[in-house]
């Protein structure tokens, strides 16, 4: 097996336990971080299940976004929605035999490469263009849309470009989760794909993309309009006032 092979293997799992213990440290902060006010955006509903259907409507379809701005909604969604079918296309490198859904999706996956691409392009451009936006923009808002979009245009390039041995991909991600190490193609496209993956896989946990779990944890979202219903007291402040 190639060192190139090795490299990548070795640096996959650091990159992975990286992501995964990064993302339960900030996940658990988040858990821990006291709401001593009650504050839901207003209109809120007023019950548990309410509040569900309100955090599945901001989730799925980017409620308040929509509210704000439409065309950032619009790129906004269009590049969350393409990633989540990218992603679910990608399952079929780490699965075998491949889920019936996936095989289903594959089709899709690759019009939702096209997505990505315009839906950060549209991102990256507002950034740029909209000055009430640019004054607030700080460097790594700018490389975070330009790591994606090149992760996204790589990826488009080894299925139209570079056309690369997707079985021996597979093989080799199967082997590091079997602990069975296959070797990786030998194509610099492929290796500069995913040596942009790693990138993101280690700078996700300390970036603003945690606003994808850290949508759960917001009290303007997740708390129900009833403090004359029912009181809201703070962990610590309970501990207080039973003292």
């Amino acid at each position: 097996m190639s060192a190139a092979s090795i490299l990548f293997a070795l640096l996959f799992y650091a990159a992975t336990v990286v992501l995964v213990a990064g993302l339960a440290a900030r996940i658990v902060d988040y858990a821990r971080t006291p709401a001593p006010l009650k504050i839901p955006t207003t209109p809120a509903p007023t019950t548990r299940g309410g509040v569900a259907l309100r955090m599945l409507r901001e989730v799925a379809l980017f409620e308040s976004l929509f509210k704000g701005s439409l065309w950032t909604w619009l790129f906004g969604w269009v590049f969350h929605a393409s990633l989540a079918l990218v992603l679910v296309r990608h399952l079929r490198y780490f699965t075998e035999p491949v889920w019936f859904w996936v095989v289903l999706v594959q089709p899709l996956g690759i019009l939702a490469a096209f997505g990505m691409v315009i839906g950060l392009a549209g991102l990256l451009a507002r950034r740029v263009l909209v000055e009430r936006i640019r004054y607030i923009s700080v460097p790594s808002d700018y490389l975070m849309l330009v790591l994606l979009i090149l992760i996204a245009a790589s990826g488009l390039s080894l299925k139209y470009l570079f056309h690369t041995d997707i079985v021996a991909v597979k093989a080799f991600f199967l082997g590091l989760m079997r602990f069975d190490w296959q070797p990786l193609p030998a194509d610099a496209p492929l290796y500069v794909h995913l040596s942009l993956v790693l990138a993101l896989m280690v700078v996700f946990p300390f970036s603003k993309l945690l606003h994808a779990p850290g949508v759960f944890f917001s009290p303007s979202r997740n708390m129900a309009d009833d403090p004359r219903e029912s009181r809201h007291l703070a962990p610590w402040a309970a501990e207080l006032e039973r003292r």
